[in-house]
């Protein structure tokens, strides 16, 4: 892997993801685990969300719907985050969190719609859930 691999990457994940996000997760890294941020900044991102046949935005959709069905919540709520910069609309991630109800089953999809509801409403493109 080129050092201009790891440099694409990390701007596509520094894009997607959020400066200071992608900052923090390298700057904690340390001598066990930051073979693993090397990786996934090379090779995830540099090497797979840089190609073109494929937008940011479909790619983030894409993710929304094999996190939920992985049922990885942490991985999903960080990659809402990224869909929402990547110009994906609250109506979007709904359509895709649906069509995880049928495909991954009705609990993965409600738990994905738990962490939607907090992150959109973090990011102030939801209302505050009612009492």
């Amino acid at each position: 892997m080129t050092s201009e691999t790891f440099d694409k990457g990390l701007r596509m994940r520094k894009a997607v993801l959020g400066e200071d996000y992608v900052n923090k997760s390298i700057a904690s890294a340390d001598a066990f685990n930051l073979p693993l941020q090397e990786l996934v900044t090379s090779y995830c991102w540099g090497e797979v969300w840089t190609r073109p046949e494929l937008p940011p935005r479909t790619r983030s959709l894409i993710n929304l719907a094999m996190l939920t069905a992985l049922n990885r919540p942490h991985e999903l709520k960080l990659h809402l985050r990224g869909a929402v910069n990547n110009g994906c609309t609250v109506e979007e991630i709904r359509e895709v969190l649906l069509q995880t109800a049928i495909y991954c089953g009705v609990p993965a999809a409600i738990d994905a719609f738990r962490s939607a509801r907090e992150v959109l409403t973090e990011l102030g493109k939801l209302p505050a859930a009612k009492a």
